[in-house]
Order: C-alpha cells, then structure tokens, then sequence
C-alpha cells in the first residue's frame, strides 16, 4: 500500500484543481483539502466577489467518504499580520520577478488573475486581450513599488489609463501572496503537507518558505498531457 495512503494534503492556491490532478492525490493522499475561492476585500468599498462553488460540488461522493475537505475561508479583510507578510513579500526582487515571469509566460497562471480572452475592462475603458496583456506583463511593472495599503489608497480613486494598469497589476500581486500566505496559516494551524499543479506558486512560495524559514512542507505535482 502507498505509504501516503492515510496521509492528509492541502491543495493550493485554487479553491478547484483538474479531474486528472485530483485522481494523482487521491491514489497518494486519503484526504485532500481544498480552501475557498479567496474573496479578498481591500475596504469596505472594494474587493472581489466570491464564487460559490467548490470540489464537492462535483464530487459529492468524495465530500460524503471525507476524502475531500472543503470550506476554509481565504478571503475577507486583511489583518495587519497578514498585510505585513504580503507586503515583505512585494518588496522581495526575486519574488517578484518570479511572479513575473510566470504571469507573463504561463497561460494558466495568467488566467488565475486576468481574463483576457475577451475584452479586458481597465479603468473605464475596454481593451482587446492581446493588448492588455502586452501592457500588463510590460517589463517595467516588476520593479513599480507595490504594498497593500498603497493599493487601498488607489482603490479609493478613480483610475484611467497607465495608472488603472498600474492597479490591476499591483492587485494581482497581492492576490497571489495572499493566497499563499492563507495556504501557510492553514497547513501551518493543519500540520499538513501542501500540493501545488502549478510550477509558478510553488516556486514563490519556496522562495518565501526558504526566506522566512518556514517550517511548511509542500511539493510540485506536474502536470503532463493536460
């Protein structure tokens, strides 16, 4: 018998992963648990909105058996511990530069943040998809000073133009942090391991695992042919 067949995993950053991902953890692990789509509120006036569904929607049998566990919240204001840890992360040249390279040559890690397969609403104005991304990914973005409370301070206004990009771009990087570091407080409080499909979040948060020296245990399972 797998060694890990009575162990238990967390999967991130997704609160969903594939069908071919899902059965690769469950011929490993017996329990996968998964968060909530992250409803991140920067004020009482702005954020994002949450999506309903989770894994056990589809796999109702899986939630019934406790082979899946869902329903840990991700979203929410950020505390100041919580703030603090994203913006250290921001800060990190490497970190972000990893997140760069990732949003801009990773379709799947793109279409986590952005959709730009249709057109891309920005500031007040809608934009073609080819062309947001050219502007989102433009190089000079990964240096652009960026911390939670100058993105709550840009929320409150009304932006056009470079500095509705600017926003868009600082957004998802708080994103991207944010959910990793719910990831690092729930296996932390869990004491289990993490998985992630994607190379992208693996490797930020190793970089910030490494940096803090996290005592968090977490893989990469690649994903092939899918």
């Amino acid at each position: 018998m797998n060694s890990h067949r009575e162990s238990q995993v967390f999967f991130y950053p997704f609160h969903l992963c594939h069908e071919r991902t899902l059965q690769h953890l469950l011929a490993e692990y017996h329990t996968i648990h998964f968060m909530d789509y992250m409803a991140l509120r920067l004020t009482e006036m702005s954020g994002m909105t949450a999506f309903p569904d989770r894994m056990g929607d589809t796999y109702p049998e899986l939630l019934a058996s406790g082979r899946i566990v869902q329903g840990y919240p991700a979203g929410g204001p950020l505390d100041a511990v919580m703030a603090a840890d994203i913006d250290r992360d921001l800060r990190d040249a490497s970190w972000r530069d990893i997140f760069h390279q990732a949003l801009r040559d990773d379709r799947r890690f793109l279409r986590g943040l952005f959709d730009l397969s249709h057109g891309f609403v920005v500031g007040d104005a809608t934009v073609p998809g080819p062309a947001a991304f050219l502007r989102l990914t433009a190089e000079e973005r990964r240096q652009n000073p960026a911390s939670v409370e100058k993105l709550r301070h840009q929320s409150r206004s009304r932006l056009r133009a470079e500095a509705a990009y600017e926003f868009e771009y600082a957004f998802a990087l708080v994103k991207t942090s944010a959910v990793l570091r719910h990831t690092i407080r729930l296996c932390t409080t869990l004491d289990i391991e993490a998985v992630t499909d994607s190379e992208g979040h693996y490797r930020l948060l190793e970089l910030t695992r490494r940096r803090e020296t996290l005592p968090i245990r977490h893989r990469h399972l690649p994903r092939t042919g899918y």
